[in-house]
């Protein structure tokens, strides 16, 4: 500590020691005259004190030296923008400001290069500690470069340019920032390896890479801040900081008006061009054996795909298994999609790629899915209870969903039904399901049931004999189960008979309009009335008030 305080009274160029002959200041009547000759007393106090100050007290002092040093530069500052003032004494002040600067340089440097060696020999446990000193140290010494080049430019308005130490300084300068972008450079890679490193350590090795994770990252952090210093001083100097900026862009990610500049932008495009073009020479090789590999994976089970779907279909289609075409249609496509899927998934582990996170990837991906197509996924459901449950099938005549029609096509999703107006209507599985299901053509045998009435003076006997006759005759009428046939009503206007004879399914329609329009034509041969709805009205209490009328 008591080292860093000694650097900081060089730094400051008030801090004088007794070996050094001071400058002496007339009395003038300026005020920043004044100001600087009482801040020379203070950091001479404040030098004494440091050099016999130990402990806690050592920071104060050296906050104290930091803030009178940056009084007494704003103090030369104002005095140099004075036209009046003393250029000799001024000149004198800043050449001392140089001479300790360049002390200060030197000795920071020499502690640098000790910090660093206490750092490569410190244990795991003191490496934090022996880091913080290090960056401390480089941050001085990004200071005093910047407080040397804030002296040569004091020296030129004050009509003494310093040429040569300006180059030097400029020098100085690019091998430092050479030296830093590789130390970043070398750190981002260790950061990376040991990232890898953990994603597989366990036990003891896990907390060593987790300590060395955290070192590389501070050390990053630390060599970002001192290159983007470095690189500001470089800009105000006129060194072209191109591909530093281009470094920081693509350590940070930071976009910032640099990047409008065409030689970073140059710089970048340059570098992702190499970058790309080293890695495809590197890799292009072993990238076309995989691409080909992945081809004749994915050929392979695309075939493989089409021979077990033919044979999943002869197996689902045997009579002995009566499974419904939906059923049918949901194992031949679930078959030939899991195996292309399986083989997709074994191309793409060929060619290097982990499946573990697009496996995660999908988990998480089906629950916000999930969520989001609720209606869908309902439907999907209803969809298996009707593959399990099998109320009806493709080709069948059903009333679902409060549509009548032949089923055309069923999914999962929904049923495709054509009405007997020939058009197609797409009901969701889920409004079938949650609804009644009338299978008209589910048996293959239906009863046709139909009522027919008489007038109540027409025989009755006759008229079963002319309806069993009807019936009889007709060939697609079944003789067992036998018709059945009985009077069934006595209506308000007509005697009606039930007449249900039992069909195929497939001639249910033509055999009711065959019926109905043969009992018409033989009613009407053997004269029975088929007699209409009416109704008489009997006005006896009209009539008795009119009579009354009369006799009066």
């Amino acid at each position: 500590m008591r080292l860093l305080v000694l650097m900081l009274i060089f730094v400051s160029t008030l801090s004088f020691a007794e070996t050094k002959p001071q400058p002496t200041i007339p009395q003038q009547t300026n005020v920043e005259y004044q100001q600087l000759q009482k801040l020379n007393k203070e950091l001479n106090v404040l030098a004494k004190e440091a050099t016999s100050t130990t402990g806690s007290s050592l920071d104060v002092i050296r906050l104290q030296l930091l803030n009178k040093n940056k009084e007494l530069r704003k103090t030369l500052v104002e005095l140099i923008d004075d036209k009046n003032a003393d250029k000799k004494l001024l000149l004198k002040q800043v050449e001392q400001q140089i001479t300790f600067a360049a002390e200060a340089e030197k000795f920071l440097q020499t502690k640098v290069e000790r910090d660093q060696k206490d750092l490569d020999k410190a244990k795991d446990t003191d490496k934090l500690v022996a880091l913080k000193a290090l960056t401390e140290s480089r941050d001085f010494i990004i200071l005093v470069l910047n407080e040397e080049w804030e002296n040569y430019q004091w020296m030129e308005r004050l009509g003494k340019p310093q040429p040569n130490a300006i180059k030097a300084l400029k020098n100085n300068i690019e091998h430092r920032l050479d030296f830093m972008s590789a130390s970043l450079t070398f750190g981002s890679q260790a950061v990376d390896l040991n990232d890898k490193q953990l994603k597989s350590a366990t036990g003891d090795e896990l907390k060593t890479l987790q300590v060395s994770q955290i070192l590389a990252q501070r050390q990053v952090d630390s060599d970002t801040k001192n290159l983007t210093d470095l690189v500001k001083l470089a800009d105000n100097m006129g060194i072209d900081t191109a591909e530093y900026k281009r470094l920081l862009f693509e350590q940070t990610g930071n976009v910032t008006d640099d990047l409008l500049n065409s030689k970073v932008m140059w710089s970048i495009a340059s570098s992702w061009t190499t970058e790309f073009g080293s890695w495809l020479f590197e890799n292009l090789p072993q990238m076309i054996f995989k691409v080909i590999i992945f081809i004749f994976i994915i050929f392979a089970f695309k075939t493989l795909k089409n021979i077990v779907r033919k044979m999943v279909t002869r197996a689902v289609s045997t009579k002995n298994l009566k499974m419904s075409m939906l059923m049918q249609e949901f194992f031949i496509s679930m078959s030939g999609k899991i195996v292309f899927a399986i083989g997709i998934l074994i191309a793409l582990s060929q060619v290097g790629l982990n499946l573990a996170p697009i496996l995660t990837g999908f988990g998480v991906a089906g629950i916000i899915i999930g969520f989001a197509l609720q209606d869908t996924l309902s439907n999907f459901a209803s969809g298996m209870m009707l593959l399990i449950y099998r109320p009806f099938d493709v080709g069948d005549l059903v009333e679902a969903g409060s549509i009548t029609g032949k089923v055309s096509h069923m999914s999962l999703v929904n049923t495709t039904i054509k009405t007997f107006s020939n058009e197609i209507i797409i009901v969701p599985n889920s409004k079938i399901w949650g609804d009644i299901i009338k299978n008209v053509t589910h048996e293959k045998v239906r009863r046709i049931d139909m009522v027919f009435g008489i007038g109540y003076s027409d025989d009755i006997e006759k008229t079963e004999r002319v309806l069993h006759d009807i019936v009889e005759s007709h060939p697609s009428v079944l003789r067992s189960p036998e018709p059945n046939i009985k009077l069934h009503t006595l209506n308000s206007s007509s005697v009606d008979f039930i007449v249900r004879p039992w069909v195929k399914t497939d001639d249910y329609w033509d055999v009711y309009w065959d019926i109905t329009r043969e009992v018409k034509m033989r009613f009407d041969r053997e004269g029975i009335s088929i007699p209409f709805p009416q109704q008489d009205v009997h006005l006896h209490m009209v009539e008795k008030a009119i009579e009354s009328k009369i006799v009066k």
